[in-house]
């Protein structure tokens, strides 16, 4: 019999169907047998009576056993209907139990069995050790609450793929494997075997692709982009995470923002329904505001952080283009120059004629943006140098030689000198703003395969060894391991 998903099963009334999918309950009451059942659209309740062959099996099965059912759809009258709803709105786990029919069961064919689990599949893991659940991850996801958050993961960008591509994106893909540039974070590092001493970098942001993509014309790109930094972790910040890329020629920094702000808009309308953003249009916060009065640049303004479906988003602006580093022997005194966000942007329009003749570098402000949501950052941007000698005077500035400047950022030189529109664009944090969105504490628990504090995947056991076969094909040599001061 064709199968029937669970969430179709009110369309089956008094009809014969097969489903399949987990146990998800199983209640032996001697005579009869109650079940849960689950697939990837929901769950629903199942009884055996009066029939004792199929009672026999019933009794053999047991939670997270893979089972065909088959069984009469009928109408099921559930009193706590309401206090579903209610705890839905209340966690934003969403409930998807059908309550409105039952199986009544006729057969089971047992697909696979499951050893038992290590750990409740019908509760929240939320207070589960994380190293076990990582360890587990394939169960940790069969839980209500990580199906909601998947499958609401999967919405939003669903919901942002539509509303990008009938504003005129197009989506593309830009390399994993790229070039090590003086621009960022620590770069992770791959050796290419058949160019041996040679070094590819995975990358940080798709920065530079996205706007060599502005010089190909495309005029309005965006991506899913998987990014890789190597540096410490933390609650919000992973190894690999996500990002929402976008980019978009002849526009200006205020056209980004409104479209951006109008995108973040809809996904609360549309897909939670139950939050409420604090104040729209978004409040803009100039930099110098932002540090004098909440001492930091991505401040918390929600006028009640004991509600957490309470949304408080916030632009900050107007951003200095450079700061003083700190020197390495001496904390307090001064070092060179570097950015606040990344070379490649643009200052204001007035601050040009600066960064041309890199005069009164400290007072240049630039067109950057940053998006806040409840005292985290979740997206940066700016309008980007698109002439050449713009780029060449900023990276001059922060200190790198004509020929570094040829040798590491060259292409980018000839690309923007070959005719290249004005643009800007942002970088959405996905991974952060799913985790604000779905009320967790870390991006852990929007991300599907994650890796823990220490930047590790228990489950495969990855960073792993290689083999010397591995390291003598790619032209390496291991260097022993210091060892520990004792």
């Amino acid at each position: 019999m064709k199968r029937t998903l669970i969430k179709n099963l009110g369309k089956e009334l008094g009809n014969e169907v097969t489903i399949k999918g987990w146990v998800d309950v199983a209640r032996d009451q001697g005579k009869m047998a109650f079940f849960d059942f689950r697939d990837g659209t929901g769950k629903v309740q199942g009884v055996v009576f009066g029939k004792p062959d199929v009672l026999e099996i019933a009794k053999t099965l047991r939670p997270e056993w893979v089972v065909a059912v088959t069984g009469i759809v009928n109408e099921r009258n559930d009193k706590n209907a309401k206090e579903f709803k209610e705890h839905e709105a209340q966690t934003g786990i969403r409930d998807f139990f059908i309550k409105d029919v039952e199986l009544e069961i006729t057969g089971f064919e047992i697909l696979n069995k499951a050893e038992t689990p290590v750990f409740e599949i019908t509760e929240s893991t939320q207070d589960t050790n994380e190293e076990v659940r990582l360890k587990n991850r394939y169960l940790d996801l069969r839980t209500e609450r990580m199906q909601t958050n998947m499958r609401m993961r999967h919405n939003v960008a669903k919901l942002c793929r539509d509303y990008l591509d009938e504003q005129g994106f197009c989506e593309l893909e830009t390399p994993m494997l790229t070039k090590s540039t003086p621009e960022g974070a620590r770069d992770y590092i791959v050796p290419s075997r058949l160019t041996p001493h040679n070094f590819y970098a995975l990358p940080q942001s798709p920065q530079q692709y996205k706007q060599l993509l502005m010089s190909s014309g495309m005029e309005r790109y965006f991506q899913f982009a998987r990014c890789m930094r190597d540096e410490d972790l933390r609650g919000d910040r992973q190894p690999e995470f996500t990002q929402l890329d976008l980019e978009m020629s002849f526009v200006t920094e205020e056209e980004v923002m409104q479209m951006n702000e109008e995108l973040l808009i809809k996904i609360v309308t549309e897909l939670y329904p139950e939050k409420r953003i604090q104040q729209v249009p978004f409040p803009r916060i100039p930099y110098a505001e932002a540090m004098e009065k909440y001492g930091n640049d991505r401040p918390d303004i929600r006028e009640d952080k004991d509600d957490p479906n309470l949304l408080a988003f916030a632009w900050i602006v107007d951003f200095p283009f450079f700061e003083k580093t700190a020197d390495s022997d001496d904390p307090q005194a001064q070092g060179e120059w570097t950015f606040t966000h990344n070379p490649f942007s643009l200052s204001k329009p007035e601050h040009v004629g600066n960064l041309r003749n890199k005069e009164n570098i400290a007072d240049i402000i630039a067109a950057q943006y940053d998006i806040t949501l409840n005292g985290y950052e979740i997206g940066g941007g700016s309008v980007r140098a698109h002439d050449p000698e713009v780029l060449r005077s900023i990276l001059s500035i922060l200190g790198h030689s004509d020929d570094k400047i040829e040798e590491n950022f060259g292409h980018m030189l000839k690309a923007l000198g070959s005719g290249t529109p004005p643009h800007g664009g942002i970088a959405w944090g996905f991974d952060r703003l799913m985790m604000i969105l779905q009320n967790e504490k870390t991006i852990r628990e929007v991300i599907a395969f994650p890796k823990n504090g220490e930047g590790r995947e228990p489950m495969v056991e990855s960073p792993s060894e290689i083999s010397q076969t591995q390291l003598d094909e790619l032209n390496l040599e291991l260097k022993p391991l210091e060892k520990e001061s004792e």
